[in-house]
């Protein structure tokens, strides 16, 4: 057997549908559409969910739970450790800091984490700080100030 003797196996192989092409390919004139309605004319992309008159999927489940944008904080999330290698020792940062350094976007409330190692004593005023990165801060020698909206 050779590289050139190669061929797919009977069958399973198909020949793309081509239609609009005349009547000598099979799927010419209205090209598989049918005659007339919606579903022949140019542009029809069919309505998303829509399962043919069947309870579409999403009415069929059930609705659980309360999110409202109106009430959700847009918090953005800072290291420990992004601070160590940003701002240098007994510096103070503040919202407004972050976002003149562009880590965070304007407005938003900021949250501490721990992920990383801290070393430099800082001053940090946020609006949020998880409970290791409060500790990772003292250990340093820094502050923390929680800021009300």
């Amino acid at each position: 057997m050779r590289l050139d003797e190669l061929k797919p196996a009977h069958g399973s192989k198909h020949r793309p549908k081509i239609v609009g092409r005349g009547i000598g390919s099979g799927h010419g004139a209205q090209s598989t559409r049918g005659m007339k309605g919606q579903r022949s004319r140019s542009g029809f992309g069919g309505m998303a969910g829509f399962e043919g008159g069947q309870i579409p999927l999403i009415r069929r489940i059930p609705k659980r739970g309360f999110r409202h944008t109106m009430f959700q904080a847009d918090r953005a999330v800072i290291n420990v450790g992004d601070l160590e290698t940003i701002f240098e020792a007994k510096s103070e940062i503040t919202p407004q800091v972050l976002h003149a350094k562009k880590l965070i976007k304007k407005g938003q409330q900021v949250k501490v984490l721990s992920n990383g190692n801290l070393t430099k004593a800082l001053f940090i005023k946020a609006h949020a700080f998880s409970a290791s990165a409060l500790e990772k801060i003292q250990k340093a020698g820094g502050r923390t100030e929680i800021l009300t909206r």
